[in-house]
Formats: C-alpha cells, sequence, structure tokens
C-alpha cells in the first residue's frame, strides 16, 4: 500500500471514529444534550430536530466513510459538517452568543474554546485531505478500469 493509500484510510477511520463517539456520547445522554440544544441560541422549534439529526447525521457519515466506494460523499459531508461546527465555536471565541453550553460529548466538553477550535481545525484538514487524496484515487482507478470505449470502424 503506497503512502497516500495509507493517509487516506487513517483519514477515514479517524473522522469516522470522532464523528462514532460524538454520536454515540450524544445518544448515551440524550436527556442531556437535549438539554444543551434547547439552551443553544436556536429556537426551541429546532430542538427535536437537532437532537436526533446531528447524531444521526454523525452516524451516516460514519458508514460513508468507512465504507471506500462511498468515501467521495463520506469526506464532503464530513468536512461540511466540521466547517458547521468549527464556525459555531469560531463565534463562541469571539462573544458572538450571550450564553455558551456546549452540545459536545463528554470528551470535549472540557476543553477551552481555543482547544476545541484546534480540534475542530485539525479534523477539518484531515477531512479536505481526504476530498483530495480521494479525488486523485478515484481518477488513478478510472484509468485501470477494464472498460473499452466503443468506436465504430471507419467505412
Amino acid at each position: 500500500m503506497k503512502a497516500k493509500e495509507w493517509i487516506l484510510e487513517i483519514s477515514a477511520y479517524l473522522s469516522a471514529l470522532l464523528f462514532l463517539y460524538t454520536a454515540a456520547s450524544k445518544l448515551i445522554d440524550l436527556d442531556k444534550f437535549r438539554g444543551q440544544i434547547s439552551n443553544q441560541v436556536f429556537d426551541e422549534v429546532y430542538t427535536p430536530w437537532l437532537t436526533y439529526g446531528i447524531p444521526l447525521a454523525e452516524i451516516i457519515v460514519v458508514v460513508l466513510l468507512v465504507w471506500p466506494r462511498m468515501r467521495k460523499i463520506g469526506f464532503p459531508a464530513f468536512t461540511f459538517l466540521m466547517i458547521l461546527f468549527t464556525g459555531y465555536v469560531t463565534l463562541v471565541i469571539f462573544g458572538y452568543y450571550d450564553r455558551v453550553p456546549c452540545g459536545c460529548s463528554s470528551a470535549f466538553e472540557h476543553l477551552s474554546w481555543p482547544w476545541h477550535l484546534a480540534v475542530n481545525v485539525i479534523f477539518t484538514a484531515l477531512g479536505i485531505t481526504g476530498i483530495i487524496l480521494q479525488q486523485k484515487e478515484n481518477k488513478s482507478l478510472g484509468s485501470k478500469l477494464p472498460i473499452r470505449m466503443y468506436r465504430p470502424r471507419p467505412v
């Protein structure tokens, strides 16, 4: 296995592990997570959707990342969610919100906001790396496919 393939695999499984852990910790203590979501700046109408939607989205992304054929969707989905989470943390750091309860998993709730931002930036970069390497792998696999193009013979 080449170095790029190793990096791609490690990126996929580290990203999947992060989302699997955060989704599981939210679902294990769903009442706590629901309370954290309802205490956010979002309208209460969104609480049920976010309470179940965030962990569900994370689990779907996990499946997309560990299934090699679906990584071309999994890495962009992971990166998109990480950009959203990173944007939220950035707004918290710059004092945009009046109240800031963290709806994060138990491993991250004890981090300071700057450290939380650093972790998010690292995982966002990991997702971007995965997107780039997956695109390169898709191109190299495409050239090795045993499909012959049909060309009509000249008359």
